[in-house]
């Protein structure tokens, strides 16, 4: 399984044949190398209804007839508003057998607007267990003592917000670490802006140092291995 921080808090994940894309905001993010059109895309991930989460995916929904995957309300408002054909409607707890493994919505805290001020549904994350590996990407959320309960069976790989402001910050992503217990964990969402701006390396030794984890702070489209 190979994974690319897309950056804030956008990913990559190339698994048992297919390319999901998480979040993918790319054309106004001004730490992001790839475009829209640069990218393939079988499944869209979307965990919430804010701008920097779901700006490009009507377009690469478009061009590539992905199947978007997210909160009920956010794929109906795709599907009205961008004529995007291939939806799987999820909710909270919720998961859905694609063909390259099983995805789980998880509880995020955090809050869900589309960008005509619709109601965006719970925000959440993912779980994708695919290729004997499970992954989880918590996306923008406070810190939940239930991460424990994500955690659980196991992670290969956890992705937490090291933002601040307007998701957990690094004290906080790494008490998730500790919950979740991850064999690999890395940060997102921060550095976009100053108002969020982070070490993300200082913070992945941190996890090495203090968590039964490894930390990783991936640069931006350098792809690795889980």
């Amino acid at each position: 399984m190979r994974l690319t921080w897309l950056g804030h808090g956008g990913w990559q994940i190339e698994a048992a044949g297919k390319t999901l894309l998480l979040d993918p905001f790319l054309t106004a993010c001004p730490t992001a190398r790839a475009k829209p059109a640069d990218l393939e895309c079988d499944y869209l991930l979307l965990s919430h209804g804010h701008f920097d989460h779901v700006a490009d995916a009507a377009e690469i929904a478009g061009r590539t007839g992905a199947t978007l995957c997210g909160s009920y309300e956010i794929t109906e408002w795709f599907r009205a508003n961008h004529h995007v054909e291939h939806t799987q409607p999820m909710n909270l707890g919720g998961g859905i057998s694609l063909d390259c493994g099983r995805l789980v919505f998880t509880t995020a805290l955090h809050s869900s607007q589309l960008p005509d001020g619709s109601y965006g549904g719970n925000p959440g994350g993912f779980v994708l267990e695919s290729e004997g590996k499970r992954i989880y990407f918590a996306c923008d959320t406070a810190l939940f003592s239930d991460m424990a309960l994500i955690g659980k069976p196991g992670l290969d790989f956890a992705a937490v917000p090291i933002g601040d402001r307007f998701t957990m910050g690094p004290d906080d992503a790494l008490e998730a670490v500790r919950l979740l217990k991850p064999k690999l964990a890395a940060p997102a969402h921060y550095n976009t802006w100053p108002p969020i701006a982070q070490d993300g390396a200082a913070w992945a030794e941190r996890v090495t140092a203090e968590t039964e984890s490894r930390g990783l702070a991936p640069e931006v489209g350098e792809p690795f291995e889980v």
